[in-house]
């Protein structure tokens, strides 16, 4: 990390910053910044730093926002994403992981593209998914976070149906639902001895933007509108959905 170019700290800088903006704005998205820092900084300090990243900035922003957490949702999505994470550990080895990127990427885009259709032409009282939605959006997060990672968080919205949640609800939900998972990632990276000196050296770094990002964020969420927040959500699925696809 102290050999980056000023020129590179600069990009890895405006990543964080457009990264973490996103996550406090909306609660997810901010593993959008992932594939872009990996361009300038080795992957094997990258993922055990993200991880890190992503551990503080959920209990920064549950810091005031824990008791908006509907417990029930978080409850029910554990079970659901650790048997993902088994199968997912199986596909690892045995599926072409282009084919399986590219069948999620549609169906990411699929839901995004619903989703903001139904943000033009609201009802009064919005519809829920369909009950199988929410095991398989859990199970796919548990997939997706044991084959690549960091795209996991995409369907956490999928999976709490954020047409029919609060913002503030969603968010929350959403950083407890990351807190879990960065945990469970973390403990692996620590008993593999993954948290080098580097690692750590990479964290201290990127912190500081991380919680400047988190509080730019946090002023956008409390501006927008429910609607507004909806659609800035389809965004995000959008643009995480693409790499998906394109890969």
């Amino acid at each position: 990390m102290l050999g980056l170019t000023p020129l590179e700290l600069c990009y890895c800088g405006l990543v964080l910053l457009a990264a973490y903006g996103l996550r406090g704005s909306t609660g997810f998205g901010g593993s959008v910044g992932m594939p872009l820092l990996a361009l300038v900084v080795p992957i094997k300090i990258l993922v055990p730093a993200w991880t890190l990243l992503g551990l503080v900035s959920s209990l920064a922003i549950l810091g005031k926002d824990r008791r908006l957490v509907d417990l029930k949702k978080f409850l029910f999505f554990i079970p659901w994403c650790a048997l993902g994470v088994v199968v997912g550990l199986y596909f690892f080895s045995t599926l072409d992981s282009r084919t399986l990127l590219r069948a999620l990427g549609v169906m990411v885009l699929a839901y995004a593209a619903y989703f903001f259709w139904t943000t033009l032409w609201p009802t009064a009282e919005p519809k829920p998914a369909p009950k199988f939605v929410s095991p398989l959006a859990a199970w796919l997060a548990g997939v997706v976070g044991a084959l690549f990672g960091a795209m996991a968080t995409v369907f956490f919205a999928m999976y709490l149906d954020v047409k029919t949640m609060a913002k503030s609800v969603f968010r929350a939900t959403v950083s407890a639902m990351l807190l879990a998972l960065c945990a469970g990632r973390g403990l692996g990276y620590w008993a593999a001895g993954e948290f080098t000196h580097e690692v750590w050296i990479a964290f201290a770094m990127a912190a500081p933007v991380m919680f400047f990002g988190i509080w730019l964020g946090d002023k956008v969420h409390v501006r927008l509108s429910e609607a507004a927040f909806k659609r800035l959500v389809c965004a995000v699925l959008f643009v995480c959905g693409l790499p998906l696809l394109l890969r």
